[in-house]
């Protein structure tokens, strides 16, 4: 069985895990990712270390930023480093990069250089705050992103300080590989490379679509104004409470009369009673009483009690789980959002999976993440056509990286 982009070629020049990932994706569907680590770059953090570089160790997001990629570790501030880069991008189809533009422009690598290289390259950037504007520039570090959207300061309690949630960096990671097959469909249809820029502020941005949204077509500052719990409009949707073992119970039920029937039943309230017979009373005059009153029956049983009850009446909700239960959840894994591995050194070990299912074109693990310069010279071989003492007089001489096979 094929794989969608088995015929795509990406240069990976990244550093951070948002842009990092999205060639991940790429190359769990096919596509022939090729990790570029500078060594120029890597000597100079070994000189802020006052020469102590400490030996690789595994790392688990990098396992997942960097699977499915082989590794070139070149130094280009040489001259035979930067040969070796310049004819990868003219064989290859994607230049990923997080660079800023301006870095990209001093160091040669910006889009008029590259399709001098490549006519046809498509030049994919994650960024800070986007293309344009005057914070393009600006380094590209999700706290700051996610500080600008204004959301941080309504997720947390009243009176405590703003969330700083990190799911931006994951949006923007998909929105990054996503701009890319356009752009490789644009491509295919005009002939035509591009520039493609996901930014860590769209991306936070759109990971709070709903608030975003909803603040955009009202135009109300109480709206992103941080809530207590008991200060929900439904009593049974957005509320949590806590069980007698310590889980929270979420519901996300509409106030209607056909789910207000099955959920009295359940937590043991009678239907008609007159304060809450009605939707303005249980979302208006009764709210916080009914609030009060669910709070107190919820602790009065373990959550396991009220996830096995509220699923036989199909009613949406469910108790809050810790990181441990997608890791044994048997969905996750058949779903292949979790994966079960034997990593060459570490042995067993757990990764997240993939997030796209494809019937006929699934995403597959061809490789895991690999060490700094693992395939430099088999890449040097089998795409440039070096020949062996070719390959070793670079390694002897500090320019070529290698490192150990698998």
């Amino acid at each position: 069985m094929g794989q969608t982009l088995e015929d795509f070629v990406v240069i990976d020049f990244t550093s951070e895990l948002y842009a990092s990932l999205a060639g991940a994706l790429l190359g769990d569907f096919g596509a022939t990712v090729i990790r570029v680590e500078n060594l120029a770059d890597l000597r100079e953090v070994d000189h802020d270390r006052d020469g102590m570089h400490p030996p690789e160790r595994w790392n688990s997001l990098d396992e997942l930023a960097h699977r499915n990629k082989r590794s070139l570790a070149v130094d280009l501030a040489d001259p035979a480093g930067r040969e070796i880069l310049e004819k990868l991008v003219a064989g290859a189809d994607v230049f990923l990069t997080d660079l800023p533009a301006a870095t990209l422009e001093e160091q040669g690598w910006g889009y008029d250089a590259l399709c001098r290289l490549k006519a046809d390259i498509v030049l994919a950037r994650g960024s800070g705050f986007g293309p344009e504007g005057p914070d393009r520039d600006l380094p590209a570090y999700d706290e700051l992103a996610a500080a600008r959207t204004g959301v941080m300061p309504t997720l947390p309690q009243p009176g405590q300080p703003p969330v700083y949630s990190g799911v931006g960096q994951m949006h923007t990671a998909v929105m990054l590989a996503l701009g890319i097959m356009l752009a490789i469909h644009h491509r295919e249809e005009s002939g035509e490379g591009q520039v493609v820029d996901a930014s860590l502020f769209g991306g936070n941005m759109y990971s709070q679509s709903l608030d975003m949204q909803a603040y955009l077509a009202i135009r109300d500052d109480r709206f992103l104004e941080p809530l207590s719990r008991l200060d929900s409009g439904n009593p049974m949707s957005g509320p949590m409470y806590p069980s007698s073992d310590g889980r929270w119970v979420t519901l996300a039920m509409p106030d209607t009369g056909k789910y207000w029937a099955a959920f009295a039943e359940v937590v043991g309230l009678d239907v008609a009673d007159a304060r809450f017979d009605s939707h303005e009373k249980r979302c208006g005059e009764s709210r916080l009483e009914m609030m009060q009153l669910l709070d107190e029956i919820f602790r009065s049983k373990p959550g396991s009690h009220w996830k096995q009850a509220l699923d036989a009446k199909q009613l949406p909700a469910d108790v809050i789980e810790k990181y441990d239960y997608p890791a044994s959840d048997p969905g996750a894994e058949e779903n292949r959002y979790i994966l079960n591995l034997e990593h060459p050194t570490v042995g067993a070990i757990q990764s997240l999976g993939f997030p796209i299912h494809m019937s006929e074109s699934p995403a597959q693990l061809h490789r895991s993440a690999p060490s700094r310069g693992q395939h430099s010279a088999e890449i040097l071989k089998e795409r440039l056509g070096y020949a062996e003492p070719r390959i070793r007089e670079l390694q002897a001489d500090g320019i070529l990286g290698h490192g150990p096979a698998t």
